[in-house]
């Protein structure tokens, strides 16, 4: 069973660029991560400001290896790697966690559902 961890991002508007800019500096720098299967980028439509940083792993821990690795720290501390005065783009962070407990992708086969 899938694990999922969403980190909530709160990014004032004026600095919703410079957020997507730093993650698009870094793409791809978690995929060979073992028990790493997907990544997405949530961009705040309507009704918040937050962005939705979306990791799903094979499991919690593969997630925690990865998060208490030095990957994960030389990944941070490279987008700490701004120019003078350039702050923070997110304001706060919270992490959510989930199992995947159902699935659905078109075109593919999917599994029964574990219980």
């Amino acid at each position: 069973m899938s694990y999922v961890a969403i980190n909530v991002l709160t990014v004032p508007k004026e600095r919703a660029s410079t957020l997507e800019d730093r993650f698009a500096a870094r793409q791809g720098a978690v995929d060979s991560a073992p028990g790493f299967e997907h990544f997405e980028l949530l961009r705040p439509v309507e009704g918040t400001q937050d962005y939705l940083v979306y990791t799903r792993w094979r499991s919690e821990a593969d997630f925690v290896s990865w998060r208490d690795g030095q990957r994960f720290s030389d990944g941070h501390a490279a987008s700490t790697a701004r120019p003078a005065g350039a702050g923070p783009a997110a304001s706060g962070s919270s992490i959510w966690a989930f199992e995947v407990a159902q699935t659905s992708s078109a075109g593919v086969d999917r599994p029964t559902a574990e219980r």
